[in-house]
């Protein structure tokens, strides 16, 4: 079997890559984590026959997006659906997302599967003569939309309401009247403008500790209906401030795909829990650290995770939002999908070295399923890029 092969360099040169992995992964055996919640943002598989036009009425491939969602439930993970990673507002519209909610959480429920879907204002164009009525209205169309469904609410963030807001004291209106009509608490999001350049200066101000002191303004304000608050920032020190000043009930999850393993981890005074993006492309691993934290053994969770980080750092390099190419990427390497085909197009995101480094770090971060056949997924994709194999590999 192969384990190794060539890869590009940067002028146009190849270089000989052997695996570090050889052997095909082990899938964890299934349970519930006792010690964390661990979402994994879930991306989305399109139907590459089923539009004649994928940029503005992308086709899912409905068969294969439920099997991930069964995949990752698996192995003990929960998921966040019709997020960021499922390319929400980023070619996968509300119309989308609502068949995508109501699908997933229907799956869920004939696996008892956890599952929180995302709830925003992606129908309502962004503009500054939006109303923050629009805005309000837009938010329960989707959160109810949600609730009817089955599903627990992450309330995304809104690009409406950051083009129109005029203060911190318009979000605390709008959430505000939000949290009150909600049947359940929330996961609240915080998306950081690294991955959405339309929500800066989102909760009123460009200043990060500013911006969060109004975030917990709210949070205090309607703790009863918030369960949580995710913050996707790549800042560790500014999530354990926030942390620390979390109501007591009220979980934080990290959204942050840099410094996961230690956020995880914690401190003697708390922890984060995970709504994690990169938890997708890494779920084996993920899964296999979270059990070994459940068992008291937090150096093997740290050298699982930890390994992971550089592959993380990658796939989320700047441009941070392009992140999701890498991540469907590997799900194509590891057999997850036929093909390496995205919502949008947005496959073209990435260059062609960007992929050849993933690659040598997925294997040495350990989540290539089956190395062998991911060294004969890659090939082709190489060469459509005109990087031939210039011997045979053995």
């Amino acid at each position: 079997m192969n384990h190794s092969i060539y890869l590009p360099k940067q002028d146009g040169t190849t270089y000989h890559y052997q695996l570090t992995q050889t052997d095909a992964l082990p899938q964890p055996s299934k349970s519930t984590f006792k010690s964390r919640v661990a979402y994994s943002a879930a991306h989305v598989v399109p139907n590459p026959f089923g539009s004649s036009d994928p940029v503005k009425e992308p086709a899912i491939d409905w068969e294969q997006t439920m099997k991930y969602r069964h995949y990752l439930w698996s192995l003990g993970m929960s998921v966040a659906e019709a997020m960021d990673t499922a390319q929400r507002g980023m070619g996968l519209q509300w119309s989308h997302a609502k068949e995508l909610i109501t699908r997933s959480v229907q799956e869920a429920k004939s696996v008892g599967g956890n599952i929180a879907s995302g709830a925003g204002t992606d129908h309502l164009t962004p503009d500054p003569q939006v109303t923050i009525e629009e805005v309000v209205n837009a938010y329960e169309e989707q959160v109810s939309y949600v609730e009817a469904a089955g599903s627990k609410v992450i309330l995304m963030a809104s690009r409406a309401l950051a083009s129109c807001a005029r203060s911190a004291e318009d979000y605390e209106y709008v959430y505000g009247r939000i949290l009150d009509q909600v049947s359940q608490p929330v996961i609240l999001h915080w998306l950081g403008e690294m991955f959405d350049p339309n929500l800066s200066g989102y909760w009123g101000s460009e200043d990060i500790d500013e911006a969060m002191d109004v975030l917990l303004r709210i949070i205090e304000r309607h703790a009863d209906k918030i369960e949580g608050i995710k913050i996707s920032l790549l800042d560790d020190q500014k999530e354990i401030t926030m942390r620390r000043r979390l109501p007591q009930r009220v979980k934080m999850y990290t959204g942050d795909d840099f410094n996961y393993p230690s956020l995880i981890e914690g401190d003697e005074q708390g922890y984060s829990h995970a709504l994690l993006g990169i938890f997708d492309p890494i779920a084996p691993a993920a899964a296999s650290a979270m059990q070994d934290l459940d068992h008291g053994d937090i150096q093997k969770f740290r050298e699982k995770l930890d390994r992971t980080v550089p592959l993380a750092r990658h796939i989320f390099q700047k441009p941070t939002y392009a992140y999701k190419t890498g991540v469907v990427f590997l799900a194509y390497l590891n057999g997850h999908q036929p093909h390496f085909r995205m919502v949008a197009g947005a496959e073209s995101a990435r260059s062609i070295l960007h992929f050849a480094k993933l690659f040598e770090l997925a294997d040495q971060a350990h989540v290539l399923k089956d190395p062998a056949r991911a060294v004969e997924k890659m090939k082709p994709v190489l060469q459509l890029a005109g990087v031939h194999q210039s011997e045979v590999v053995k």
